[in-house]
């Protein structure tokens, strides 16, 4: 019988306006595939590009990790930030930082808990609450209203 290789992946969700982005980071040469099609044919901007591969550049995993992301809804703004935001995530969980690690005997921080902080420090794991402002009745839009006449 051939041997099977299962390498163990690890999976969270990033969201951004009305987006949601799927991330599974896995062991690889650094392939990013995104809803089935290569990451340079998706993101054609290079502003969409450098988001989504800002945590992996910080954590210098760029060629160490394979990353399959399904994301839907917004625009490719919206998508690119949940996808930095799930790859963030996904980091963190892959390097078993969920809980804080004690520091070491000689007072240092552990470099688990280092790698967690240059993530929260550089903004990678901070959600960005910002979303589209439901209409109100009454109204014409969120907060637009009908013209008003005294008389």
């Amino acid at each position: 019988m051939a041997e099977t290789k299962t390498a163990k992946a690890h999976v969270a969700t990033g969201r951004r306006k009305s987006a949601v982005a799927r991330v599974r980071l896995s062991e690889g040469s650094g392939k990013i595939a995104i809803n089935g099609r290569p990451f340079e044919d998706y993101f054609t901007e290079d502003q969409h590009r450098n988001a989504v591969i800002g945590p992996l550049d910080l954590m210098e995993m760029r060629n160490r990790l394979d990353a399959t992301v399904h994301v839907q809804g917004g625009g490719f703004s919206g998508q690119a930030g949940a996808i930095n935001l799930g790859l963030a995530r996904a980091l963190k969980k892959m390097f078993g930082l969920e809980t804080p690690a004690p520091p070491t005997a000689d007072g240092q921080e552990s470099p688990s808990s280092a790698m967690a902080k240059k993530l929260r420090d550089s903004g990678y794991l901070t959600r960005d609450g910002r979303m589209k402002e439901r209409k109100k009745y009454g109204r014409k839009g969120a907060r637009k209203s009908f013209q008003f006449s005294k008389r």
